[in-house]
Order: C-alpha cells, then sequence, then structure tokens
C-alpha cells in the first residue's frame, strides 16, 4: 500500500479514467463525523456509474484498501461507496442536481484536484 497517497486521489483519478465528470472533492474532516472527505462525481448512464464504481473499488483494492459498504449500485442513479474515511457518490446528472450535495456542504472547503 502506498500511504503517501491520499485515498482521495485515488478515487478521484480512478473516476476520472472511467470518464467520471464534474469531480468535486469535499474535506469533510471538520464539518461531520460521517468522513473525512466527500468525493462527488457525475456519469451520463447508469452502466457508466456502476462501471466507475467498479473501477474505484478495484484501484483501491490494489492500494490495500477496501469499500466497507456500497448502496444504490443496482439501480445505478446514485452509486454510494463509503471506505470509512472517504463516502463516494456517483450520481446521474439529474439525481445529482435534485440531492446538491455540494449546495448543502457548501461552506465545507473543496480539494482541489487535477483530472476535475
Amino acid at each position: 500500500m502506498n500511504t503517501n497517497v491520499k485515498e482521495y486521489e485515488i478515487i478521484a483519478k480512478s473516476i476520472a479514467d472511467k470518464k467520471g465528470w464534474n469531480i468535486v472533492i469535499l474535506d469533510m474532516s471538520e464539518t461531520t463525523i460521517l468522513a473525512d472527505c466527500f468525493v462527488i462525481c457525475s456519469a451520463r448512464n447508469v452502466r457508466q456509474a456502476q462501471s466507475i464504481a467498479d473501477a474505484v473499488e478495484e484501484a483501491l483494492k490494489k492500494e490495500g484498501r477496501a469499500v466497507r459498504h456500497r448502496e444504490g449500485y443496482t439501480g445505478g442513479r446514485w452509486i454510494l461507496l463509503d471506505t470509512g474515511d472517504t463516502v463516494v457518490h456517483i450520481f446521474m446528472e439529474q439525481e445529482r442536481d435534485y440531492y446538491g450535495l455540494e449546495n448543502v456542504w457548501s461552506d465545507t472547503e473543496r480539494i482541489p484536484f487535477e483530472g476535475a
């Protein structure tokens, strides 16, 4: 396991590799005990959302890390992956607009990601 690479970086890169878009990383460490980071992205269709989720899980596994909980995979319109430290939200655009997580957590610092 490469401990120098932050978990959210592994996740964001795997999302970008699968052409996920509008990637936002929120630093939740001072905001909630739910997670240190939220990684939010959009997918163009259910198949792509599922492919992104699979890629995230595989990338983490290669680094000796794991997804502890997964929700929404079958429906694919909002897939949530929880590693314990990071929560990944993979949205279809309509659901992302409706739930507006970036607006809910608008006072939270965004972490820059070069692939975004």
